[in-house]
């Protein structure tokens, strides 16, 4: 046990956090993705390494502390050899100006590369290969073309960083260094709000990503949010180029990031990857839940899928449900907005005559009826409306999506519900206020699910039933042959849904992003 007067923590690891968007990677982390890499590179004096987002200088104070060792015997001069490895191996970019002082002293053991205090004898500016650059946001209609940025919120004066991050906002990233890279490794910024309703915000890593492939580095290794499975605004591309990109080889996922960034919440988990240029197969996905790890080599993009399934227990009872070619349930939800009312609208406290009960945010409220402008055909039909945003943030097992609410006749609802349906009688409604309960029903959402929001495309792994009849999960697990393991799997990952009266459904509130 260390005691008060022999105990030297690393201060890399006792940072606090810019934000939940840029966040600090703890050393621990950064080795482990470092040992993704392979160990003849830390023996070749000519590796090349860089990190295009430094915020602390962690991976490239690693890199440095491995090639330091592994070089040993081929620059056996330790200045030599620290000044070879500085000057011509390692290389970064920093995010902001703060940044580039903290990633040289964790590297340099000083802000300035040529000061006094610097370990390296061989630089004569101060920023060494760690280089910082106040840049401009491009604007084009209100939006930076390279990150999309809201002019509004980021046309700063010089007195404001303006986050527009150096290796995104270019189109020749490989004139920055001028040199090619065999590694490429970061932990990117997250997201930058855009503008929109409440905490909008639009995800950036992607650039990054995109951006570090262009200079086709033989090792690409990056940490970032794991919504892009199967959500995140604006991923599609992305989404589908990673997807069907055989050259990422290893992916290790986190559901629960806590497990990698202590005391951060990132709704969604996260992973890191490593991106092998010249190594074509399938992918190891390596699952790390509550202590448990499991590893499946397997492609990132199932048959028929659009998304990644993210835990690789789930694959077998997937493949079990989908053997019966069943339509898709999500041809019962509706798209956003399923009677044109956004959020934000709230209809009047009180019931009047004539009027329609809106569900909307926080409870009901009435309308007229001529101020509904879509699927008006639906208001006097039986219907389930759903929250969009549920959950995402809660311990395991979840519960996935909010409690349903059972729509009768003279009934809509705002952008805060879906709606499901509408069906001619309520019993038919009531029977798939059955199903959406199951847990069957909820771990086959949670396989496409990655964030709060729970737009129809969540529910795309969902079969449709025979709804002339209530259903229970013990019919469903008899009905796909599921083992004991993977009935005791889905109900580790998912809870019961209780009901607590005959009302219950009508008066669950929903959980907004």
């Amino acid at each position: 046990m260390p005691t008060m007067t022999n105990y030297n923590p690393d201060v890399l690891s006792c940072l606090a956090n810019l934000s939940s968007d840029e966040v600090f990677t703890p050393p621990a982390l950064a080795n482990q993705m470092l040992d993704l890499l392979p160990q003849e590179l830390w023996q070749d004096p000519n590796a090349r390494f860089l990190d295009p987002c430094c915020k602390s200088g962690v991976f490239l104070r690693e890199i440095a502390r491995r090639l330091d060792k592994g070089l040993e015997s081929r620059i056996p001069d330790r200045q030599e050899r620290i000044n070879h490895i500085m000057t011509r191996q390692i290389f970064g970019i920093a995010i902001t100006e703060l940044t580039g002082l903290m990633s040289r002293r964790s590297l340099y053991c000083s802000k300035t590369a040529n000061g006094k205090y610097s370990v390296v004898t061989a630089f004569d500016t101060p920023e060494g290969n760690i280089r910082y650059r106040r840049i401009e946001h491009t604007w084009q209609d209100g939006r930076c073309v390279y990150c999309g940025a809201n002019q509004e919120n980021y046309n700063r004066g010089p007195e404001l960083e303006t986050h527009a991050y150096e290796f995104i906002h270019t189109n020749r990233p490989e004139e920055i260094f001028n040199m090619k890279f065999d590694v490429i490794i970061g932990n990117p910024p997250y997201q930058l709000s855009d503008g929109g309703y409440g905490r909008s915000a639009s995800p950036i890593y992607h650039h990054f990503v995109a951006q570090a492939k262009k200079l086709n580095p033989r090792y690409l290794v990056m940490v970032i949010p794991a919504r892009w499975y199967s959500g995140g605004k604006g991923l599609d591309d992305f989404r589908s180029e990673m997807l069907n990109d055989d050259r990422i080889r290893e992916i290790h996922d986190f559901p629960d990031a806590t497990e990698v960034f202590p005391g951060v919440q990132i709704k969604g988990g996260i992973c890191y990857f490593k991106w092998d240029r010249d190594n074509h197969g399938n992918c190891n996905v390596f699952n790390y839940l509550k202590g448990n790890t499991t590893v499946c080599e397997r492609p990132l993009l199932e048959p028929d899928a659009d998304t990644f399934i993210r835990y690789n227990e789930s694959i077998p009872i997937l493949e079990k449900v989908r053997k019966w070619s069943e339509p898709s349930f999500k041809v019962f939800v509706s798209a956003r907005k399923p009677f044109g009312f956004p959020t934000n609208y709230t209809g009047k406290t009180q019931p009047f005559e004539g009027a329609v009960m809106l569900y909307q945010n926080g409870g009901v409220g009435y309308i007229e009826r001529n101020e509904i402008s879509q699927n008006i055909d639906w208001i006097d039909r039986y219907k389930v409306f759903i929250s969009r945003a549920y959950g995402a943030g809660e311990e395991f097992p979840h519960q996935i999506i909010n409690r349903p609410i059972l729509g009768m006749p003279n009934t809509a609802c705002t952008e805060t519900y879906l709606c499901i349906g509408p069906f001619d009688d309520i019993q038919t409604a009531k029977n798939v206020i059955s199903y959406i309960k199951t847990r069957f029903f909820r771990f086959l959402v949670m396989l496409n699910k990655s964030t709060q929001d729970a737009t129809q495309k969540v529910y795309h792994f969902v079969p449709i039933q025979n709804f002339s009849k209530p259903w229970t999960d013990a019919e469903l697990y008899q009905k796909y042959h599921l083992t004991e393991e993977e009935i005791a799997f889905i109900e580790k990952m998912v809870r019961p849904m209780s009901v607590n009266s005959e009302n219950d459904e009508q008066t669950e509130e929903p959980t907004d992003e």
